[in-house]
């Protein structure tokens, strides 16, 4: 069986070459040829590490890049300029 490392980087790299994919954990299981807790352990671990997240129907997907930007430090919001005009409905 390959090192849990190596692993992480196949699914890394299956992910990179794939834009777009999203798999469920048994689709997942099945391509990387490995046991659900094995997967599911593999998952896990890049979901910490901000790579993959999880649709609410139960699929893995790649996170966009630019999801994984650190917000600005110390940055503060005045909520009157970033309130948006009320909303006007036709009569």
């Amino acid at each position: 069986m390959p090192t849990p490392d190596s692993l992480l980087t196949r699914v890394r790299a299956e992910y990179d070459e794939m834009p777009g994919l999203r798999l469920t954990l048994a689709q997942a299981c099945r391509l990387w040829q490995v046991d659900a807790p094995t997967c599911e352990g593999l998952l896990d671990t890049l979901i910490r590490q901000h790579f993959l997240a999880r649709t609410r129907d139960g699929a893995y997907i790649a996170v966009p890049p630019w999801q994984e930007r650190p917000k600005p430090q110390n940055a503060k919001l005045n909520p009157a300029a970033t309130a948006a005009p009320p909303l006007r409905l036709p009569a």
